[in-house]
């Protein structure tokens, strides 16, 4: 028996705003309502075969970090339980339980406020061919996966759907969004991290790294979006743990390395994915939130 997806939303009674690679974000009254679809994307490319609960798991995480976090930022959270939505998304309560939060609606920084405490993917690249990255200094001989001194702020700008992401200094942030609140948004996203980072390390989890999205509401800086889910961070099992090379993850690289032996130029449209690989990686979604939650979805 096929197991139940949420591809997509249509939600006639409800406002659009958005269709991004995974979430699907509606204006209701002056709030917003994300839900969290079972799409997955790869290389900036959606697959067109979703991913069972994958929605769900994403959606409990965040709710998860938004309370465990709410001390050092405020969230945009206001609930997730439909039977307390508006009465305008009564009749897709059942569509929208377990995958949909009804939020804040603030404006969002123009960056993306990434944090590092390993030395992985595009900044490891980086470090091979010069040991100052996005204007940090690391010290020469570091290995792949290794920890790095200290925790990293490093932002990026963020693009259009089906591109890139480009890493910036401090800054050029600064230029974007001023030299104080820079300093103030790295200082609330590396204690994120930190203090994200420790609670997952006793659960048997690295967090290598993660983006933080953040926005201003009401004068104020609170946390928004997704929070330390696989899409947002490299979630590796300490277990496995090695230093010197590449790390099995939580996260979808076990998609992106099954795309990578194809023959495929990494644009749309995406290939079909095979049933295995739908089932191992929902398994490893499913893995994670297990593991930092000590439930099931």
């Amino acid at each position: 028996m096929a197991k139940k997806t949420v591809a997509q939303t249509n939600f006639g009674d409800l406002h659009l705003l958005h269709r991004g690679k995974v979430r699907d974000l509606y204006e209701v009254e002056d709030k917003l309502l994300m839900v969290a679809t079972d799409r997955i994307s790869a290389f900036d490319v959606v697959m067109g075969d979703p991913i069972p609960n994958k929605g769900a798991v994403l959606t409990g995480l965040s709710i998860f970090w938004f309370d465990y976090l709410k001390d050092i930022v405020p969230n945009h959270l206001l609930t997730a339980d439909p039977a307390h939505y508006p009465a305008v998304c009564a009749p897709y309560r059942e569509q929208l339980q377990g995958r949909s939060m009804l939020v804040k609606k603030a404006n969002p920084l123009p960056v993306e406020c990434i944090v590092r405490g390993y030395l992985s993917g595009s900044f490891w690249k980086a470090y091979r061919k010069n040991t100052t990255v996005c204007g940090f200094e690391l010290p020469s001989g570091m290995k792949e996966s290794e920890r790095m001194p200290e925790v990293l702020f490093t932002p990026s700008t963020k693009a259009e759907l089906g591109t890139h992401d480009e890493n910036i200094s401090l800054a050029e942030m600064a230029e974007l969004v001023g030299q104080q609140e820079t300093e103030k948004i790295a200082a609330i996203c590396k204690a994120l991290y930190c203090k994200a980072a420790d609670y997952a390390r006793k659960c048997g989890i690295i967090i290598a790294d993660t983006k933080f999205e953040l926005g201003w509401y009401e004068g104020e800086l609170i946390l928004i979006d997704e929070v330390l889910t696989p899409d947002s961070s490299r979630f590796w099992p300490a277990y496995e743990y090695e230093v010197g090379k590449g790390q099995p993850s939580f996260d979808k690289q076990f998609l992106r390395d099954y795309l990578s032996s194809l023959d495929w130029n990494q644009a749309p449209p995406a290939p079909p994915l095979p049933p295995e690989i739908i089932d191992k990686t929902e398994a490893r979604y499913q893995e994670a939130f297990l593991y930092l939650t000590g439930r099931n979805v």
